[in-house]
């Protein structure tokens, strides 16, 4: 069982609008570069793995978890900087 997060919640916090944008996408781009350590590092079998998750009552297999987060994350930074570009930033 995993220790579910509220990430919405994240987007709520007032100190983020005085954060510059190139600091989020930095962050997003060194979190990725770590996970791609981490994902390289793993077996077949490990990603065979499963987690219960407590929000949904419901138990996913690590290969599907990572191809989804792979898409989810490519998703929000398109959407970041589609935003960035618009706003000039």
């Amino acid at each position: 069982t995993i220790k579910a997060y509220k990430e919405a919640k994240w987007a709520e916090l007032p100190y983020l609008q005085e954060v510059p944008i190139e600091l989020s996408l930095d962050l997003m781009k060194s979190i990725h570069a770590r996970w791609s350590i981490l994902l390289k590092s793993l077996s077949i079998e490990d990603f065979e793995k499963t987690y219960l998750h407590p929000d949904y009552n419901k138990v996913f297999a690590l290969k599907t978890v990572v191809a989804l987060y792979a898409w989810h994350c490519k998703h929000h930074l398109a959407h970041i900087e589609s935003l960035k570009e618009r706003m000039g930033w």
